[in-house]
């Protein structure tokens, strides 16, 4: 890879880790689509907890508290675990001996 394709990289990762770690703090509190219409039709009631509730950042609460920590730092694991997987399946699925970008 380039100098230039790597600084873009490099950009492009510190750009998404500062948009999920710092703009995350001002995302609305209000309810999304679905439960906002849940809510106003009267079925909030049959929500269940999904299997993913007892996860660290479930609901964006750390330790039990919601602030701009918890929510900065599940924005932030959250791109760190999908720029890995993204990377891992890339490099599963790239043709050996062909380097990167070289088709």
């Amino acid at each position: 890879m380039s100098r230039r394709g790597r600084a873009l990289w490099i950009v492009g990762v510190v750009v998404a880790l500062v948009v999920a770690g710092v703009v995350s703090w001002y995302a609305s509190g209000s309810p999304d689509g679905l439960e906002w219409a849940a809510e106003r039709t009267g079925f909030a009631h049959t929500a269940e907890d999904s299997a993913a509730a007892g996860s660290p950042f479930a609901d964006y609460l750390w330790n039990g508290e919601e602030n701009r920590l918890s929510s900065g730092a599940a924005g932030v694991v959250g791109v760190l675990v999908t720029l890995g997987l993204a990377g891992g399946l890339t490099w599963l699925v790239r043709r050996p001996g062909v380097p990167a970008g070289k088709d």
